[in-house]
């Protein structure tokens, strides 16, 4: 076969239906193969969000409103979602960084709950880069919430920046978490502040009654934190860093767990019977306390951060409506 009838022969099957068929299939099996990297890498960015955490600054910005509303009788939804917004930025954020300081630290490995870089599903710079995102998203949206809200540039700036630190300088800077002082950190952001900031955003001022009724969701936010560190007490022990549950050993980290879940219980009932029946609506989730408390005791921590901060939503829920159907001026200071 000489050089011409060759080169005629190569085009004649470059040409031919099968060859465009096969082609075509490879371009295809590419493109598909780019849509899943695309489709794996957002699934990645959505899990080191870690959203199941998400009910610990959903249902603060939700109770803060609603004592806005029973306090002035109106709500204004703008305000509601820019504040859900801005609180959940900070969150993601602060979630980050707490991922790229564990794994800079050696503190996540292969057993941990959360494996992002371990398992390299991300690189620690799409780990920054995504961080510096959220937290320019909310200041962003603070930004814009200043702009509607009548609340004082400096009382904005206050509670969110406040806020914005606490979640950095929980595992970033000084890092809370490694010196068993990030059970306060996160007692107080995804308590008294995200509270104090959403109903600050809705009435334009500050005011002590948010950080008074506070106090049962951060208790119960508080626990998802708790049973975290009593989880993770031996890996975290080899890693050099010392958590509240380290300091006081598994016996008196029970009692602090048992205690976390069930005294809000305590302040529903006081609450149910001196003012308003409606606040005996957390009370229907006391059957998901002491399943938690069951397992807690049996020592089976596995996906227990994760059902805790699913009873920590619903107590949230219904602490909610139990204040949104309250009678108006049924309760205190309200």
């Amino acid at each position: 076969m000489g050089p011409a009838e060759l080169v005629q022969k190569i085009s004649i099957s470059a040409e031919s239906p099968r060859g465009s068929e096969s082609g075509g299939a490879a371009l295809a099996g590419a493109d598909g193969a780019a849509g899943g990297s695309w489709r794996h890498k957002c699934a990645a960015y959505v899990l080191a969000l870690r959203p199941w955490s998400f009910s610990a600054s959903l249902t603060p910005v939700a109770l803060g409103s609603a004592l806005a509303y029973r306090a002035e009788g109106a709500l204004d939804p703008g305000l509601l979602l820019g504040s859900a917004v801005t609180v959940l930025a900070v969150h993601g954020a602060g979630n980050l960084v707490n991922t790229y300081y564990d794994f800079s630290k050696g503190i996540d490995h292969k057993k941990s709950d959360d494996r992002t870089l371990v398992d390299q599903i991300l690189e620690p710079q799409d780990v920054v880069r995504f961080g510096v995102f959220l937290y320019t998203v909310g200041c962003v949206c603070a930004a814009g919430l200043y702009a509607v809200s009548t609340l004082k540039l400096e009382h904005l700036a206050l509670i969110y920046f406040g806020g914005l630190s606490s979640s950095f300088l929980y595992t970033g800077g000084i890092g809370f978490k490694y010196v068993a002082l990030g059970d306060v950190v996160i007692l107080i952001t995804f308590g008294p502040l995200a509270v104090e900031f959403a109903h600050a955003v809705q009435v334009g001022y500050l005011s002590l009654t948010p950080l008074l009724y506070a106090v049962p969701l951060a208790l119960s936010t508080e626990a998802i934190l708790h049973s975290n560190n009593t989880r993770d007490m031996e890996s975290d022990r080899q890693a050099g860093i010392v958590t509240l549950a380290i300091l006081i050993g598994p016996t008196f980290s029970y009692m602090l767990y048992t205690v976390l879940l069930f005294l809000p219980y305590l302040i529903f009932c006081v609450l149910a019977t001196r003012y308003t029946i409606s606040m005996a609506l957390p009370l229907l989730t006391i059957p998901m306390a002491f399943s938690l408390e069951r397992q807690f005791r049996s020592q089976n921590f596995n996906k227990i951060p994760q059902r805790t901060a699913k009873l920590n939503l619903l107590l949230g829920l219904f602490y909610v409506f139990g204040i949104t159907l309250a009678p108006a001026g049924a309760l205190p200071k309200l």
